[in-house]
């Protein structure tokens, strides 16, 4: 696997990544709020992000990070490469570019938690609702002292 910067022709598979592992990880979002949430990844998250693509060998996304300085604001992975050490990868990356992380995870999203907390992530606050006001808490978290 490698990573690459995104280029504005990844969007449309880049959304279907994000759509494919929202309805495999976020179990707490009904199809309503998916359908809600589509444009908005699509028309104002995606470009206004900064972009990285995770490719296998063939150089096909599997996956793709978005970040604003040192805030990991999207990391997702397609189902089928989950467990695969892709996620861990974009994570070091975004290291490497930006040193210690912050990262805000849906509190009904263990998985995604379980991940943070054992790549170094701990736990430093929580709200009642998303960034949009919407009822999903989160977890905001920041890496626990020199991870690297």
């Amino acid at each position: 696997m490698n990573i690459r910067e995104a280029r504005p022709d990844d969007h449309p598979i880049l959304l279907d990544i994000w759509e494919q592992s929202v309805r495999a990880s976020h179990g707490f979002l009904t199809e309503q709020d998916i359908q809600s949430l589509l444009p908005i990844v699509r028309d104002h998250a995606m470009p206004g992000l900064e972009l990285w693509v995770l490719c296998d060998e063939a150089a096909r996304p599997l996956g793709f990070m978005g970040m604003d300085k040192n805030r990991i604001e999207a990391l997702f992975i397609a189902p089928a490469s989950f467990r695969q050490g892709g996620g861990k990868l974009m994570l070091e990356h975004a290291r490497k570019l930006r040193g210690r992380l912050l990262v805000d995870v849906n509190e009904d999203n263990p998985r995604a938690l379980a991940f943070y907390l054992a790549n170094g992530f701990e736990v430093a606050g929580r709200s009642p609702t998303d960034s949009q006001g919407m009822p999903f808490p989160l977890l905001h978290l920041s890496e626990a002292g020199d991870t690297h």
